[in-house]
């Protein structure tokens, strides 16, 4: 399992979002949160297996590609922290 951190720049705040990116989490296997951040760009942190988690952040630019300029991921290790994919789900901080 992996975890991916993803950044979405361009005009992402304020269109539905992250309300969106967790629409399209619950079809998949992730656990994880999305977040507003200060500068403007949102914060997406999810966990799952790679295959997985990859076409998810896929779906999202897809489906959200009016409104994002540039999408930067840094996949590292899971920690588990953020759930179980599959039982637990991604939310939305504020």
């Amino acid at each position: 399992m992996i975890r991916h951190t993803v950044h979405f720049s361009g005009r992402v705040q304020g269109v539905g979002f992250r309300y969106t990116t967790v629409r399209i989490g619950a079809t998949f296997d992730v656990c994880g949160f999305v977040e507003n951040l200060p500068d403007g760009r949102v914060r997406m942190v999810a966990e799952g297996e790679r295959q997985t988690l990859d076409q998810f952040v896929r779906s999202v630019q897809e489906q959200m590609a009016r409104y994002i300029r540039d999408t930067q991921i840094e996949p590292t290790l899971a920690t588990g922290e953020l759930g179980q994919p599959g039982v637990d789900r991604l939310s939305v901080r504020y």
